[in-house]
C-alpha cells in the first residue's frame, strides 16, 4: 500500500521489539485483505480489533454481560500478546 509507519521508540532507543512491534504491519495486511499474513506477523491484531469493535458497540447498546466480556477478552488479548512477544524474544523471529 506504501504506507509509511511509524517508528518504534522502543526499538529505535534500545534495539528491541517492543510488544506491539508489528501491529502497523498486521494491520496493513489485514486491509490488504491478507488474513493469513496479517496473523503470521501479529497473532493479536484481529482479537484486539474485534474487542475494540464490540467495546464501541458495548457504549452504544449496553449488552448484559457485555462489560464481563470485555473484560474476559483484554485479559485473552494480553496473553495472546505477551505469548507471541516471548516467543520472539526466545527465538528471536516472528511467525512470517
Amino acid at each position: 500500500m506504501g504506507i509509511p509507519l511509524l517508528p518504534c521508540p522502543t526499538k529505535y532507543f534500545f534495539h528491541i521489539d517492543c510488544p506491539g512491534c508489528g501491529l502497523q504491519r498486521s494491520i496493513i495486511a489485514l486491509l490488504e485483505g491478507d488474513l493469513a499474513k496479517s496473523l503470521a506477523v501479529y497473532p493479536a491484531a484481529i482479537p484486539v480489533f474485534t474487542l475494540l469493535l464490540f467495546t464501541v458497540l458495548h457504549l452504544k447498546v449496553q449488552f448484559k454481560y457485555g462489560a464481563e466480556i470485555i473484560k474476559w477478552g483484554y485479559i485473552a488479548c494480553s496473553a495472546i500478546i505477551m505469548i507471541f512477544y516471548l516467543y520472539k524474544i526466545f527465538t528471536h523471529k516472528t511467525f512470517y
